[in-house]
């Protein structure tokens, strides 16, 4: 492996290490379990995309059994980070949605990081920032094989 490709993976296991230390920091700030936190992100990216997700589908994103799901939904809408809707015409689907609360908190906190982020990716040209999604994208699409690899034992 080159001396750039070991810094990268280094840099990549760092960040990631550095990441969870902040996301611990906000979640324990705000009295939330880790995989509360881990909830309200898979919510807020789902969004994001336009797919809001369901109780069942954040069950099976977070890996919970659906008594566990329901626990972390209720601890969440209770602290007014998370919101029930029923936006289908079938009104028995039930879709989560980041609560205005819980957004606010989330900017108030993460905003800092946020403009750091910002300075570091205006040194990128677009062409750069392509490059480094499209890298990104392929490490994501990578680990998260991996990881459904070993929750299915086929490894």
């Amino acid at each position: 492996m080159s001396d750039v490709r070991r810094d990268v993976v280094d840099l990549l296991r760092l960040y990631t290490i550095e990441a969870q230390r902040v996301a611990h920091e906000f979640a324990g700030q705000q009295g939330l379990h880790f995989t509360d936190l881990q909830a309200l992100i898979a919510v807020m990216h789902a969004e994001r995309r336009g797919t809001p997700l369901t109780p069942g589908r954040l069950g099976e994103t977070l890996g919970l059994s659906s008594g566990a799901t329901t626990a972390v939904i209720d601890r969440l809408e209770r602290a007014g980070h998370l919101r029930r809707t029923r936006e289908s015409a079938d009104r028995r689907v039930v879709h989560l949605r980041y609560g205005e609360p819980g957004m606010e908190l989330a900017v108030a906190f993460f905003g800092p990081l946020g403009a750091r982020s910002q300075v570091v990716m205006d040194d990128f040209s677009a062409d750069e920032m392509e490059t480094v999604r499209r890298f990104l994208s392929g490490m994501l699409e990578a680990i998260t094989e991996h990881h459904q690899e070993l929750r299915t034992g086929n490894t």
